[in-house]
């Protein structure tokens, strides 16, 4: 008898607050017809960053727009991520608040929250809705990796 085969249910809630949908959706893949459903341990993982971080974000901060959330690996080709991107796992997020700047988020997450990784993202000072953050959550491996990419912001002021 064979396993029968996962289909995510896409309205599935993974937090009180987020749901898989949000974590799915692309325009570069609805753009390129790439399939971009995560099998089941993904939407695990995707659980666990939702509650150790993003969930978090959301009840301090508000709402909490996610940007780039799962790529199967052809998405992330596509977009020119990481050949190891944590996105594939279902371990990472992009993300902004609206009405907070990008390094005041990630100067939060830096000093309020366990991840693996925290990149403040092509922020520029004085531009107020600049960048995002990329965030990770990897049970059993919590760096605490702080970086910056982009020009523009000195990332002195963010300790893990």
């Amino acid at each position: 008898m064979s396993k029968p085969v996962y289909t995510p249910d896409l309205m599935q809630r993974l937090s009180k607050d987020f749901r898989l949908s949000e974590f799915v959706s692309s325009q570069t893949a609805a753009r390129r017809g790439i399939v971009n459903t995560p099998p089941e341990a993904v939407v695990d993982r995707l659980e666990l960053l939702c509650a150790h971080v993003l969930q978090p974000v959301r009840d301090r901060f508000g709402p909490v727009t996610v940007s780039s959330g799962y790529r199967s690996p052809e998405l992330n080709v596509a977009v020119g991520g990481s050949p190891s991107s944590q996105h594939m796992r279902g371990e990472a997020a992009d993300i902004e608040a609206p009405g907070v700047t990008n390094y005041a988020l990630a100067l939060w997450i830096s000093e309020n929250l366990a991840f693996d990784q925290l990149i403040l993202e092509h922020y520029t000072p004085g531009v107020f809705a600049s960048g995002w953050v990329h965030v990770s959550y990897r049970l059993g491996r919590l760096r605490r990796d702080v970086r910056t990419i982009g020009p523009g912001v000195n990332i002195s002021g963010l300790k893990a």
